[in-house]
């Protein structure tokens, strides 16, 4: 499977890159959800992050994730 190379903006994943995986029709998914296990007091809880488009230096658009708490 195809993936692409997505940053994240905002939350505890801000700044970071990762692979995200295509679609069919070679697009990120609208939401991406990240599990975060319990750990001591804290409890189980979910990442929600939804995609945006930004642009380069280029002007060539291109999809990132921003954090929505």
């Amino acid at each position: 499977m195809k993936s692409a190379e997505t940053e994240f903006i905002g939350g505890p994943l801000d700044g970071q890159i990762l692979p995200i995986l295509l679609s069919p029709f070679n697009g990120v998914p609208k939401v991406y959800k990240v599990p975060v296990p319990a750990h001591g007091d804290e409890p189980a809880r979910t990442l929600v992050y939804t995609r945006a488009k930004a642009f380069d230096s280029r002007g060539r658009a291109r999809w990132q994730y921003t954090y929505q708490p």
